[in-house]
């Protein structure tokens, strides 16, 4: 964040608040200046001095709307890309800020206290805007999990990937904004779960799931005594274990009872939940959880938003590991759009000599590469720790 006075700020420039103003008309509008038309308004209105924030100014060759009608609220604009590496370690910080900030969440229902809804309307905004800039980076840090944290962590990398999601298929910004807190705030009824049922192992007898499904209208309680919460963010919560085919819960909804936003979280729900570690079980691949997943269309799961999802993540998300061909270890770190099954990929162990090889960046598209990628492997398959390479390597 930096402050200037007005007559520094420049189209592409984005302000985040209003340090010094001597009009009496108020601005708390945040967002980019799109135009002269805008930032002639803004001194009209008797303003001095702006904070901005350095890292969301838009590239130059943006081209200017000159006959726009000026507006209070700021237009949104297309993000400035940067590349994965630049974004990883601002990516890695607001992860850690997000789980930080569910975990206050978490406490303040289990001890009875409200919600405060603007900390996590902000963080989830911080996290879409790195979405925006690079969605790799958050991407590749929501894989290295924590298996004793997977309460905190499931519900914030279903914010990350409903916000890609939403991203994939070009959805309005404040319509991604909403799908990013509903998915951050979706099993929040859980605290109030027991933990004996929370966190057993086996499988939960018909009373105990009950119990467990309530974590649903728990939740929807909690959030409707939040002021300033939307309709659209509760049914988010709502809707996010119900299926198509009326066998969800916990209103057994059925085929367009439910809409696009409760379709999409629960396609993503299920897939966080499928290859998350946990304490006691072991996360499935990518492949294999999306495998399983298009066996539950078209009753359970909408076949099309599966498949876009699909496109969206790719066979071999950023953060997967991977064994080539020539018997190396790989950490996907980039993906590719165009060809999904040939993403950039980071070597560093060959199974063959069981031994750590030189680190290097293949691009597996490249021709005469040489690569491809024969499976999705799992780390404790060759004693790989996954976290001390982030760390060391990805993160340095």
């Amino acid at each position: 964040m930096k402050t200037i006075p007005i007559k520094a700020l420049k189209i592409g420039m984005y302000v985040t608040a209003v340090t010094k103003q001597h009009g009496k008309i108020s601005v708390k509008s945040k967002g980019w200046i799109k135009s002269q038309a805008l930032l002639d308004q803004l001194i009209k209105k008797g303003i001095d001095e702006v904070e901005i924030d350095t890292d969301k100014t838009l590239n130059q060759n943006q081209p200017e709307v000159v006959n726009e009608t000026p507006k209070e609220q700021f237009e949104t604009l297309p993000y400035k890309t940067v590349p994965v590496n630049q974004e990883l370690k601002r990516a890695n910080k607001l992860y850690k800020q997000a789980k930080s900030l569910q975990s206050k969440i978490l406490r303040d229902i289990s001890v009875g206290h409200e919600i405060e809804l603007e900390p996590a309307q902000e963080l989830t905004s911080q996290l879409i805007d790195s979405i925006f800039r690079n969605q790799d980076a958050l991407s590749c840090i929501s894989r290295i999990r924590d298996k004793d944290a997977y309460l905190m962590e499931h519900s914030l990398n279903v914010s990350i990937l409903i916000s890609m999601f939403a991203k994939h298929l070009k959805m309005p910004r404040a319509i991604i904004e909403t799908l990013a807190l509903g998915a951050f705030l979706h099993d929040i009824g859980k605290i109030l779960v027991p933990d004996e049922i929370l966190h057993k192992p086996g499988k939960l007898t018909e009373a105990e799931f009950e119990i467990m499904k309530s974590h649903v209208t728990k939740g929807v309680t909690a959030l409707k005594a939040v002021e300033g919460i939307s309709a659209e963010v509760i049914n988010i919560v709502i809707q996010h274990h119900e299926k198509l085919d009326g066998k969800g819960y916990p209103h057994g909804l059925a085929g367009e009872q439910i809409d696009q936003a409760g379709r999409m979280i629960s396609i993503v729900d299920i897939y966080d939940a499928m290859t998350a570690e946990r304490v006691y079980k072991k996360g499935m691949s990518p492949s294999a959880a999306l495998k399983i997943m298009l066996g539950m269309t078209p009753n359970s799961l909408d076949s099309s938003l599966l498949q876009q999802f699909i496109k969206c993540v790719g066979i071999h998300p950023v953060g997967s590991l991977v064994k080539l061909t020539s018997g190396k270890l790989a950490i996907v770190t980039e993906s590719n759009p165009d060809n999904p099954l040939c993403p950039i990929v980071k070597v560093f162990y060959h199974t063959k000599y069981q031994r750590h090889s030189e680190i290097k960046d293949i691009d597996l598209a490249k021709p005469n590469c040489g690569e491809n990628i024969e499976k999705s492997v799992k780390p404790e398959e060759f004693n790989i720790d996954l976290h001390r390479f982030f760390r060391e390597v990805l993160m340095s």
